[in-house]
């Protein structure tokens, strides 16, 4: 698989309710029991969605508001005209002495009131380290492509 966007998210773009420049958004971590489906909708709860398949324990609070999610920091929308496209970029996310289990995807959302709400954007598999991520304890740093986190054409 390699990173894509939800069509929700698309749509939110498209319509002018999500300003990646300006909004809130979080980088989840979700196990290998979450398969990525673009016409998933928001994070939910229960086995097969993000929120039922995302990371638990040292380290990562899993749930709506948990201390799992990480803001992604100073975000930036630019246009690379050599390759016909835009960026988004942000900071690295770090999670400290975490030992949560397997990371097979990072997702990146908006949270809204609660997880049945909160809107599901990109689903990125392709980062430094590269997925699996296997906590053991240790500070987990996800380290976004030069390239951008999401691209568009």
């Amino acid at each position: 698989m390699a990173n894509a966007m939800y069509t929700r998210g698309i749509s939110k773009i498209m319509d002018g309710t999500l300003n990646l420049d300006t909004a809130t958004l979080k980088v989840m971590l979700v196990d290998s029991g979450y398969t990525f489906d673009k016409d998933h909708d928001f994070i939910s709860s229960g086995a097969g969605t993000p929120g039922g398949e995302e990371l638990s324990g040292t380290g990562y609070t899993a749930g709506f508001g948990g201390a799992g999610r990480k803001t992604l920091a100073n975000t930036a929308v630019a246009i690379d005209d050599t390759n016909n496209r835009a960026e988004l970029d942000g900071d690295d996310v770090t999670w400290t002495a975490i030992n949560a289990g397997t990371a097979a995807a990072a997702i990146i959302v908006v949270e809204v009131t609660n997880d049945t709400d909160s809107y599901l954007v990109a689903y990125i598999d392709t980062a430094s380290p590269a997925f699996p991520i296997f906590t053991n304890g240790g500070d987990v740093t996800i380290q976004w492509s030069a390239e951008g986190i999401i691209q568009g054409t």
